[in-house]
């Protein structure tokens, strides 16, 4: 916990940096995107994570990976702000800069974020429904989903908003049911 904390107050400063160069160059929009989508690529390959953690490998390679993968994917404006981290060593926080990047460009939009695991991927128009009830919920204009597979919910899903906590899912169900069953 105290790891995530000092990751927190390293990344804030990069991710605010990166917010008002976004904001002077009207690019907050196009920059959120960019951010997603590399994020969507950590997420998906566990490889090129730690090919980018290894404190190991020289900063040239992580330099021409980047630029080899993300060149025609990315804006030029961001992509040298992961050149930048990369000679600066703090490519491993690069996460923790997008999370709190979005965190910060959210509230600039007045952007609820809601993180959502689901035991299974949700539907375009069940995802709708959710925003439109998490709407009604928050009381905010805008709501994001961040999905996360869970399979270990068995079915349903929860959604954490803040510290708040909605759990439809069959496992906080049965996890309910043995507390209750306990106290008896």
């Amino acid at each position: 916990m105290v790891n995530q904390s000092m990751m927190s107050k390293v990344a804030l400063p990069y991710a605010e940096a990166l917010l008002e160069s976004a904001k002077d160059t009207n690019l907050v929009k196009k920059t959120n995107d960019d951010l997603s989508l590399i994020c969507t690529i950590l997420s998906e390959s566990v490889d090129l994570k730690l090919f980018l953690d290894n404190p190991l490998i020289a900063a040239e390679a992580k330099k021409n990976v980047l630029n080899q993968m993300l060149v025609s994917q990315v804006n030029d404006f961001v992509l040298r702000f992961l050149l930048v981290l990369v000679d600066r060593r703090r490519i491993s926080l690069l996460s923790t800069i997008i999370d709190k990047y979005l965190e910060l460009a959210y509230q600039l939009e007045s952007t609820v974020i809601a993180e959502v695991s689901a035991a299974i991927p949700l539907t375009g128009s069940q995802q709708n429904d959710l925003i439109n009830k998490l709407k009604i919920i928050t009381g905010s204009k805008q709501v994001k989903l961040v999905m996360k597979l869970n399979p270990s919910l068995i079915a349903g899903f929860t959604v954490q908003i803040g510290s708040k906590v909605i759990d439809t899912s069959l496992s906080g169900k049965l996890k309910q049911m043995a507390l209750y069953l306990n106290a008896a």
